[in-house]
């Protein structure tokens, strides 16, 4: 390993494109073949060197794509395939303004979307079956079943909420799923917001704005996942308007999906979000430590690895973040079990999460890095909740950056005042206060508050 590592090694490229190969054939069945064939693809490693794997990116679009969605799982299939800890580094490949037939990337052509439509396949391993219900996802999954058992009378549109790796997607593949085995033949679209937005940017630029809108409205059902990832897109916001309008009218079964409640997509449309709030509202919480344990012995036995109850709970609660994070880790317990050559057990686990999931978490995070989730989570820059603006919703993420600074720092009200700015203490206490009171009302703005401290220092 010393020697894969090392940067006067000669044989880096050929180490990288084998271990890129296997990380390919292991990531194709976790990913949507569409998906994968656009953003998954295309990406190309060109460079180890000290750990790092310089991996070319055809577009920002992409990039963006990649950084959000499966960095982290293709990081850590990297390096599992390498032997070693690797950091992917993804460099934008500058365009060139005439694409050759022989390119590795070229941008979809606008009829794409009702290609798409015609060949998507919902995940195998995602299933009403393999869904783990508990208290924190009831609602979400109840409406989600009524609305595969019946598309376009219950709940329409079924709005489902919740931070990232919580089961979103699992839900909205399994009412796909549902309705495809019904009837192979339903026109049916799952589509990504930001890949609605490219495609809607494409027709605008091809002048085949018309075909695109017939092969977004011609459909039965339209599934769209991550909404919130229009927002701020003015005209991308009308066309989704249009097209919600268009569908609703007709019956058509609507389901969107987003990190947060329509009421707290601040910068969206009030016309989308009021239209998002006319059906169910569903929200989908940080399960509790049964819930959790439950889904890894269901991961378990869907990947047929043997893991006993008591490893399933340590894992339930000693792994910090999302329900992504903690499937991940069953998966790294198994494969270092199986490079030992040894059973899973508890000792082995108990190793890997001190290894793996304690080190650097215990440090508390620091101010900038507080202010930069919550600006992540409001999509409010960090600069604007530092800075004077009065405006509400930055406002509101001040006073929720506020909070968690006092709660997991406990520094001073002076103190945490000269951090915001040099604000007087006592408008630090009043954005505490009204937090705390607003959590005890709103469980939505509690679920928020407590999943972002969660990921900040899960010690806290």
């Amino acid at each position: 390993m010393t020697n894969l590592f090392n940067d006067d090694n000669s044989n880096h490229g050929t180490d990288l494109h084998q271990a890129w190969a296997g990380v390919l054939k292991r990531l194709s069945p976790e990913v949507p073949s569409a998906w994968f064939e656009r953003f998954i693809r295309p990406l190309d490693p060109v460079a180890l060197k000290g750990g790092v794997a310089m991996v070319n990116v055809p577009g920002r679009f992409v990039l963006e794509w990649v950084k959000e969605r499966y960095l982290g799982t293709i990081q850590s299939l990297l390096s599992d395939e390498l032997g070693g800890h690797v950091v992917i580094e993804l460099v934008l490949q500058a365009q060139e303004k005439k694409q050759t037939p022989s390119s590795t990337f070229a941008p979809l052509p606008t009829s794409s979307l009702s290609e798409i439509n015609s060949r998507f396949h919902p995940a195998e391993r995602f299933s009403f079956d393999t869904f783990v219900r508990g208290q924190s996802n009831r609602l979400a999954f109840a409406g989600a079943k009524a609305v595969a058992n019946e598309p376009g009378t219950k709940y329409n549109p079924l709005f489902i909420y919740g931070a990232s790796g919580l089961g979103k997607t699992h839900l909205l593949h399994s009412i796909a799923r549902q309705i495809l085995d019904a009837n192979p033949r339903t026109p049916l679209v799952y589509v990504s917001a930001q890949q609605f937005a490219e495609e809607f940017v494409n027709a605008l630029q091809n002048g085949k704005i018309d075909q695109f809108r017939r092969a977004q409205r011609a459909v039965a059902v339209w599934l769209v996942d991550d909404i919130q990832f229009v927002v701020g897109k003015d005209k991308t916001q009308e066309e989704i308007f249009h097209t919600f309008n268009y569908l609703h009218s007709l019956g058509k079964q609507i389901v969107l999906s987003s990190d947060r409640a329509p009421k707290d997509l601040y910068l969206m449309d009030e016309r989308l979000r009021s239209r998002f709030e006319s059906g169910l509202v569903a929200d989908i919480q940080m399960p509790d430590t049964e819930t959790r344990c439950a889904i890894l012995l269901t991961k378990a036995g869907q990947e047929r690895i043997e893991l006993e109850h008591s490893i399933a709970m340590f894992l339930a609660e000693n792994v910090p973040g999302n329900i992504r994070r903690l499937e991940g880790a069953l998966t790294k317990l198994a494969a270092q079990a199986s490079v030992e050559g040894v059973p899973v057990s508890l000792g082995l686990a108990q190793t890997m999460v001190e290894q793996y999931y304690r080190a650097g978490l215990l440090a508390k995070p620091g101010f900038t890095q507080i202010v930069d989730a919550v600006g992540k989570h409001y999509r409010i820059p960090a600069d604007d909740i530092r800075g004077i603006s009065r405006k509400a919703p930055i406002v509101h993420a001040r006073h929720v950056a506020v909070f968690i600074t006092r709660e997991i720092t406990g520094d001073s009200w002076k103190h945490i005042g000269g951090l915001f700015g040099d604000r007087d203490h006592t408008s630090m206490m009043h954005g505490y206060t009204k937090i705390s009171e607003m959590m005890h009302q709103d469980k939505d703005l509690r679920a928020s508050v407590k999943m972002l401290i969660r990921n900040l220092y899960p010690d806290a």
